[in-house]
């Protein structure tokens, strides 16, 4: 065969040489982890938001776990809870510090009490300000002094207790924590990317017709991947945290950041590809590698390898666990059985 020939039959799809193939994979691997890496650095840029967002629904569970569920009755009945954009200006209430605080260079200790008022700034925006002399630290917080509230907000940040917050271990751990909550979401923005240069990898073994599916190859597997971060941020998460934290009720419930957020970010990324098997079933019968026979018969295979996933996914080995991770899965399965059957069709050679 003439190199003309050779170079031809390359460009349609021939055999790659080993040494070809991996010279192409550290190609595409090169340009991945540069694109991460950018991707990175813009995320770093914005950790403290990515951070917030993660947080939500650990804080929420926290919450739930660690206070107790008490009617709130006044002497004619049922009563209404104020948030802090619901005060008058004028009214008059007791302040409690939820956190170390410092005033000026004044150390205020996190339970300390003062009476405040609330009023408005010389700009016209109303406050939170003292309306008694604090004596604390050996020193004294005067009448008068504006408190860190923000009645603007709608969140109830000042009555977030102590222990709904998660906790440090080390110097470093904060920032190592940026790190890995900025990787993780590098990787996760960076998925598009990714998944086309696993394309760009495998098309050279794919036949000319069969390459026009990259589009949807990626458009379905980037729609695939949200769908499974986010059923797994707003669903699936929320509810085995809730769980784990109900199994440690009688205990003072304090959880490290990083474990925390390691945990969450590796199962939003697990079910993010695990939610790539309609997508890729999609592909694979469109060309003609699987059909709906093939799922059918596989099913016991399957459900042995969607049992193992989900062992290893889930938090813990509980069986319930296991099950909130594995029917999403089986559901996925079936959808995958039912795509194949109707978009599936016999593979051309030509």
């Amino acid at each position: 065969m003439a190199e003309g020939d050779g170079i031809i039959e390359e460009r349609l799809g021939g055999n790659m040489s080993f040494l070809e193939h991996l010279d192409e994979f550290r190609r595409r691997l090169v340009k991945s982890a540069i694109f991460v890496g950018l991707a990175f650095c813009v995320c770093f840029y914005f950790s403290d938001q990515i951070y917030n967002f993660l947080a939500i629904p650990v804080r929420e569970a926290l919450t739930e776990a660690n206070r107790r569920a008490v009617p709130l009755t006044g002497r004619e009945g049922d009563a209404k809870v104020l948030s802090l954009t619901g005060v008058n200006i004028g009214d008059t209430g007791l302040y409690v510090f939820d956190r170390p605080t410092n005033i000026g260079n004044i150390p205020v200790a996190s339970g300390t009490s003062v009476l405040a008022t609330v009023a408005k700034d010389k700009k016209g925006n109303p406050g939170l300000f003292t309306e008694q002399i604090l004596f604390t630290s050996g020193k004294v917080l005067p009448k008068g002094i504006k408190l860190p509230v923000d009645l603007k907000k709608m969140e109830d940040d000042a009555a977030r207790d102590v222990n709904e917050r998660m906790v440090i271990t080390t110097a470093v751990e904060p920032f190592t924590l940026k790190m890995t909550v900025s990787l993780y979401a590098a990787i996760a923005f960076s998925i598009p990317f990714l998944l086309l240069q696993v394309w760009g990898f495998i098309s050279p073994a794919l036949y000319k017709h069969e390459k026009r599916y990259v589009t949807p190859f990626i458009l379905l597997s980037t729609i695939s991947f949200v769908v499974g971060a986010a059923f797994a941020y707003y669903i699936l998460f929320p509810s085995a945290v809730r769980y784990l934290l109900g199994l440690g009720s009688d205990f003072q419930l304090l959880l490290r950041a990083t474990d925390y957020f390691e945990l969450i970010t590796l199962i939003m990324l697990a079910m993010g590809v695990i939610f790539q098997m309609p997508a890729i079933s999609y592909v694979l019968s469109r060309i003609g590698v699987i059909n709906a026979g093939f799922l059918v018969k596989s099913w016991k295979i399957a459900l042995v390898v969607i049992l193992l996933v989900a062992a290893f996914v889930s938090p813990t080995g509980d069986i319930p666990n296991m099950m909130l991770f594995a029917m999403p899965m089986v559901v996925l399965y079936v959808v995958s059985i039912g795509i194949a059957w109707f978009f599936g069709r016999k593979r051309e050679t030509s």
